[in-house]
């Protein structure tokens, strides 16, 4: 007997999600070095919208006048999350599979697009970064971005596509 498609796909072992998302947490925050100097955490694993944050720093200003965010770190933030919204979509995609076989398949993912729409200043004491997976195909991946402050003000959205074969 085979099973239909309507059969949930089995999950990896509550032990083993843990596993995975502090390894997670820990290339994400620490291993990936840029993403170090970002100050980036992880805020949530939520496979419908994974985030990251970080709080503002003198060395993320891109205006002394004004003190807020460098374009390039908002771009940058707003990557790197779309990056991870994918590999948080992968390791849900490959639930049955452990925290070793799932990684191995993070090697792989690349941004290949990028866009960036700023639509406010960058003014905060910490920030929000948020990726909508829309697509996750076999070689790409479709990501929405957004990038919040600590009010809830909408700062900037973007959009990327991301080699995942």
């Amino acid at each position: 007997m085979t099973p239909s498609n309507d059969t949930p796909p089995v999950r990896r072992s509550r032990e083993e999600q843990v596993r995975l998302e502090t390894t997670l947490r820990y290339v994400f925050e620490h291993r990936l070095r840029f993403n170090e100097v970002l100050g980036l955490r992880v805020a949530s694993f939520a496979p419908e919208a994974p985030s990251l944050m970080f709080e503002m720093r003198p060395e993320l200003i891109g205006h002394y006048v004004h003190g807020r965010l460098h374009g390039g770190v908002i771009a940058a933030v707003l990557d790197t999350v779309g990056g991870f919204a994918v590999t948080v979509a992968i390791a849900e995609k490959y639930c049955g599979e452990n925290t070793d076989q799932v990684a191995h398949r993070f090697g792989r993912i690349g941004t290949i697009d990028l866009r960036t729409d700023f639509l406010q200043q960058g003014i905060g004491k910490t920030f929000t970064a948020t990726g909508r997976v829309t697509r996750l195909g076999g070689r790409i991946a479709s990501v929405q971005m957004t990038l919040e402050n600590d009010a809830g003000t909408l700062i900037a959205t973007g959009g990327g596509a991301y080699v995942v074969s």
